[in-house]
């Protein structure tokens, strides 16, 4: 599932290509978006609610998308050759200059932009970690609402905060040196702050990198320095491999009710550590590793 940077940054991309200008052709294969004429309407935004894109169009409407796995939006120029077939094209919206094209795409909406506020996933969701004003307090509260869950899933709960997927999710707590089987209630508050500030950090970070340009979904993301693609991770994907701190093998297990993998170091992030071991100080990996 695409995390927060991918799906803002893709927002970004569609914002440069078609602010501004007016649909000339809509196509869509979901029932749902051909009840409401969307030719002829300017595309006046595009924004992020979460992991949640939202297309805003003139005459206050606006379309909803979620990615979910395999959902992807791609932007073409008029006339281009699609680089997906045909048959997984769910939406298309094209302008005069480009064409944005929506993959596979498993949950769409329009939506009257009075009725944003009331709905059910939008309204819900917690503390955006990539919005200006992320209340972090807010965040750290709805945390503790959930005691008994164990950390990493809550990290996962976008109804705690918006924004992480299952990279961040392994990549934060490594940071932190929190391991990722404590319950909420066993890890203290100046860890879950950790947990909240790394994460906005590194979001932000692989927002902002000038590298990180997308066409489509398949986005460039980093937590260390290093620009080798295979060296831009500290645990996610990595299982058995040498730890970067202290070289301890990399260890991989299935958790929650969806079976999401967790990467982690068992030496790094000891139970013990959520409340003894040293937490990076600003600017610093963990354990003062290279990057």
């Amino acid at each position: 599932m695409p995390e927060g940077d991918t799906i803002f940054r893709a927002a970004q991309t569609l914002q440069r290509a078609l602010a501004g200008k007016p649909v000339v052709f809509f196509e869509s294969m979901l029932p749902a978006l051909g009840r409401v004429e969307i030719t002829g309407r300017t595309i006046d935004r595009v924004s992020t609610a979460g992991k949640h894109l939202l297309m805003h169009f003139s005459g206050a409407l606006v379309l909803r998308t979620h990615m979910r796995m395999n959902g992807s939006w791609h932007i073409y120029r008029r006339g281009e050759r699609w680089q997906r077939p045909r048959r997984d094209m769910r939406v298309v919206i094209a302008t005069d200059d480009f064409e944005a094209v929506g993959f596979s795409i498993p949950e769409a909406e329009l939506i009257a932009t009075r009725d944003l506020r009331r709905h059910d996933d939008l309204r819900k969701l917690g503390p955006d970690l990539l919005a200006e004003a992320f209340d972090a307090g807010e965040a750290l509260r709805r945390l503790r609402e959930r005691g008994d869950t164990a950390v990493a899933d809550a990290l996962l709960n976008q109804r705690v905060m918006a924004g992480i997927g299952n990279v961040y999710k392994s990549e934060v707590l490594f940071l932190c040196g929190v391991n990722p089987f404590l319950a909420i209630a066993d890890v203290e508050d100046e860890r879950l702050r950790c947990l909240l500030a790394t994460a906005r950090t590194h979001l932000q970070a692989n927002v902002a990198d000038p590298t990180a340009a997308i066409v489509t979904y398949r986005g460039f993301r980093r937590t260390t320095r290093r620009a080798d693609p295979s060296e831009r991770l500290y645990v996610y994907g990595r299982a058995g491999q040498a730890c970067r701190k202290c070289g301890s093998r990399i260890e991989i297990r299935a958790q929650g009710r969806d079976a999401r993998l967790t990467y982690w170091c068992p030496s790094c992030q000891a139970a013990s550590t959520s409340s003894s071991g040293p937490m990076p100080r600003r600017g610093q990996s963990p354990g003062g590793a290279s990057d």
